[in-house]
């Protein structure tokens, strides 16, 4: 909800990310319902009517947005597209200018590589999108049970290497652009 995604949001962009993909599926998986997702989801939560409304208003300013954008039935929120541009931004800049960068980026590589290859032809966006697909991917698996291979483990923790190294250098820059 909307305290977790501004508490990821400022703690690990790449998490934040990720949540508010799960936040998109989940809007996806009630077709955009306004009440189905006040009666399956809202209503869940263990806290008080008017801490459940502002939960409400958050998923549902979230789906007007998907609505808006033309992306309730697949695609990602503008804000994210924006993100994920600017974490590609630092990834490239640090490829040019971070031996150690470029050594983990080395590792995740072949799996990116991997990913474009299988995809035959889709288009996956960029390098740091690919990696952000990976991890949530695994994440899915995970919630729904399914098997995760070895394979899909080691391509995880590879991007995690790199988005975890981009939070921090998306962090630094933040703070500097905001002092």
């Amino acid at each position: 909800m909307q305290s977790v995604a501004e508490n990821k949001k400022s703690n690990n962009i790449a998490e934040y990310i990720i949540y508010m993909y799960q936040m998109e599926d989940l809007i996806r998986s009630y077709q955009g319902n306004e009440d189905e997702i006040k009666t399956f989801v809202v209503e869940k939560y263990p806290v008080s009517e008017e801490e459940k409304n502002k939960i409400a208003d958050w998923y549902l300013d979230l789906l007007a947005q998907m609505k808006d954008q033309g992306i309730l039935e697949k695609g990602h929120l503008n804000e994210l597209n924006m993100l994920v541009s600017e974490l590609a931004q630092i990834h490239w800049n640090l490829l040019k200018t971070d031996p150690t960068y470029f050594e983990a980026y080395g590792k995740a590589k072949p799996f990116i590589i991997e990913a474009v290859m299988q995809a035959e032809g889709q288009d996956l966006g960029n390098e740091i999108q690919i990696c952000l697909n990976g991890v949530y991917g695994l994440l899915l698996c995970r919630l729904l049970g399914r098997k995760v291979s070895e394979e899909q483990l080691k391509s995880a923790d590879s991007y995690g290497d790199i988005l975890s190294t981009l939070n921090y250098h998306y962090k630094v820059k933040n703070t500097i652009s905001n002092n």
